[in-house]
């Protein structure tokens, strides 16, 4: 079977710390795929804080995710602290991959993609990427 592969940057912009909840624990004992999906769902919600954005307003736009990957590393238990290191990527006209990689401890425990695109709720129609957001990001931007 052949493996995803997930091209990340040598550096993130951002970075943030989330300690693993005992919800966030599956029956096999360790970080359950949906549990870390949601931990991803916060690390973006922050990334976008920290630049002055909401998920539902990055400058004037929403966004709708539009496909996800994750590749898992290492196990990861209830009260270990993940940190979330956040970029952009392939920005595109009305679009660009959000990434992630997750370590403890300094050692990788998965990485991750969530492609998206911006949209308007009110119009129901996908927008174009906003200047203020993609001015944020210009090595992210595809010829």
């Amino acid at each position: 079977m052949a493996r995803v592969h997930i091209d990340l940057p040598a550096t993130f912009p951002f970075a943030t710390e989330i300690p693993v909840r005992v919800t966030d624990i599956n029956y096999g004992g360790h970080l359950g795929n949906d549990a870390l999906l949601g931990l991803i769902h916060e690390a973006r919600c922050r990334f976008f804080q920290h630049y002055g954005f909401k998920e539902t307003d990055v400058a004037g736009a929403g966004i709708l995710m539009t496909d996800v990957v994750i590749t898992y590393r290492k196990e990861v238990f209830h009260g270990e602290v993940l940190r979330f290191e956040v970029g952009v990527m392939d920005l595109q006209r009305t679009s660009c991959d959000i990434v992630y990689r997750v370590t403890r401890a300094g050692e990788v425990t998965a990485e991750a993609k969530t492609g998206i695109v911006f949209f308007d709720y009110q119009r129901r129609k996908i927008v174009r990427t906003p200047p203020e957001f993609a001015a944020l990001f210009p090595a992210s931007a595809s010829p």
